[in-house]
C-alpha cells in the first residue's frame, strides 16, 4: 500500500472518526446504549459528542491539500467547483432524510410529501460549512483565518445570549429554525421540533473547519517533528481549560454549538492527531494503521452507504410488522446481553461498511463529488 507520510496520520484520524461515527450512530436499541457512545442529554459532553465536529475538522484538513491544486485553476473556476461540491453534498444529505419517499400508514404505503421533510441535517451543514469555510480560507491568510475563527465564536456568543437562553425550546437558534424553516422542517428525535443542526449553529461549526485547516498548515509545512506535535498537544488542552472556563457562563453543549463546545473539541482533536502524529509518523508504526487509513479514504461514501443500509433496514417490515433494523437486533444480538448487544450491532454494521470500503480501496475507486 502506497501512503504519503505526511498525510498517513491524517487519513489514519479522518478514518478513525468515520468508523467511530457509524458505530455510534446504529445502536440497536437506544436504550441499550453504553453511555460513551451516547450524546449527552444536553449541558454536558461524552466521547460521542466529538465524532462529528472531528469530521468537520477532517473536512478543514482536507481543504488544506486541496487548495494546492486550487492554487493552479482560474478563480472564478475554483469558487464554482467549492459550491458545487457544497451545494451536491446538501442535497445528498436532503434527498437521504426524504429516502425513500414513501412511508408506511394503515392504508398502506403513500408518498411523504414535501412539508413534513428535514430540510437541515448532518451532510447539510457539512455542505455549508465546506462552502463557507473554503471561500474563508482561500481569501485570508493564517492570523486573518485565526481571527475570523474567535471572532465568529465570540459572536455566537453574543448573539445566543441577546436572543434567549441556552435551553432547547428557548434559545435564539431555535426561534430562527421555527420562522424561517417551520416546525415540519426540523428534526423531531427530541420529542418536540428541535434541529441539532440548525441555521444559526452552524456559524460556530465553522470554526472546526477553520481549525482543521490551520492544524494541518502547521503540521505539515515544514515537516511534522515532534517540537510541533508538544506544541500542538499543549495547545490542545490549553483549549480544553478555556473550553471549561467559558462553560460557567456558555455551556459546552453539541446540540446547540456552543462556542465552548468548539474550543472542547479542537482541543480534543489537536491532542487526539498529536499522538496521532508520534506514533505514526515519528516513530513510524504501521500495525493497525491500515484499517483505519482505508476507512479514511472513502470517508462521504461510508457515510452515505451506513445511513442509506440503515434506512432500508428501517423501512422494510417483516411478517410482525417489525422493521428488519429492529427485528435483527431482537434475534440475533439482544440475547448476548442488552448493552453488549447493542455495541456489537453497531460494531458489525461499522465492518460491513468497512469491507465496502476496502473493497473500494483495493480497486482504487475514490468517492468523491
Amino acid at each position: 500500500m502506497n501512503i504519503q507520510a505526511r498525510n498517513l496520520s491524517l487519513d489514519v484520524f479522518r478514518g478513525l472518526t468515520i468508523c467511530f461515527m457509524i458505530i455510534v450512530n446504529t445502536a440497536g436499541s437506544w436504550s441499550c446504549v453504553y453511555w460513551p457512545l451516547d450524546h449527552a442529554k444536553w449541558h454536558g459532553f461524552t466521547p460521542t459528542d466529538l465524532v462529528f465536529p472531528s469530521f468537520l475538522f477532517a473536512i478543514g484538513s482536507s481543504i488544506f491539500f486541496s487548495k494546492k491544486s486550487w492554487e493552479h485553476m482560474i478563480a472564478s473556476d475554483v469558487y464554482w467547483k467549492i459550491i458545487k461540491r457544497g451545494v451536491i453534498i446538501f442535497l445528498i444529505g436532503y434527498l437521504m432524510y426524504w429516502f425513500p419517499f414513501v412511508q408506511h400508514s394503515d392504508s398502506g404505503l403513500v408518498f411523504k410529501p414535501f412539508h413534513h421533510t428535514r430540510v437541515m441535517g448532518v451532510l447539510q451543514r457539512i455542505g455549508l460549512c465546506y462552502i463557507i469555510g473554503s471561500f474563508i480560507l482561500l481569501k485570508f491568510s493564517f492570523k486573518s483565518i485565526l481571527a475570523i475563527g474567535i471572532g465568529l465564536l465570540l459572536l455566537y456568543w453574543g448573539l445566543m445570549a441577546w436572543g434567549g437562553d441556552f435551553e432547547m425550546t428557548t434559545n435564539l437558534g431555535h426561534k430562527i429554525d421555527l420562522a424561517l424553516l417551520g416546525d415540519s422542517h426540523l428534526y423531531h428525535g427530541e420529542g418536540v421540533a428541535f434541529d441539532p443542526e440548525g441555521l444559526l449553529s452552524t456559524m460556530p461549526s465553522i470554526v472546526n473547519v477553520l481549525a482543521g485547516f490551520l492544524v494541518t498548515s502547521f503540521l505539515v509545512n515544514g515537516g511534522i517533528t515532534k517540537d510541533k506535535l508538544m506544541k500542538l498537544a499543549f495547545i490542545g488542552l490549553g483549549l480544553l481549560m478555556l473550553s471549561w472556563i467559558w462553560n460557567m457562563v456558555f455551556p459546552i453543549n453539541k446540540k446547540i454549538w456552543t462556542s465552548s463546545f468548539v474550543l472542547h473539541t479542537v482541543g480534543w482533536d489537536m491532542i487526539i492527531l498529536s499522538l496521532l502524529s508520534y506514533l505514526v509518523d515519528v516513530l513510524n508504526i504501521r500495525k493497525g494503521v491500515s484499517f483505519f487509513y482505508i476507512a479514511g479514504r472513502n470517508p462521504l461514501f461510508l457515510y452515505l452507504l451506513h445511513e442509506l443500509i440503515a434506512i432500508l433496514l428501517l423501512f422494510f417490515r417483516t411478517s410482525d410488522g417489525k422493521s428488519y433494523y429492529t427485528s435483527i437486533f431482537e434475534n440475533v444480538y439482544n440475547p448476548i446481553g442488552c448493552h453488549l448487544g447493542s455495541f456489537l450491532f453497531s460494531l458489525t454494521f461499522m465492518l460491513v461498511c468497512w469491507t465496502a470500503g476496502w473493497y473500494l480501496n483495493k480497486r482504487g475507486w475514490y468517492f468523491k463529488v
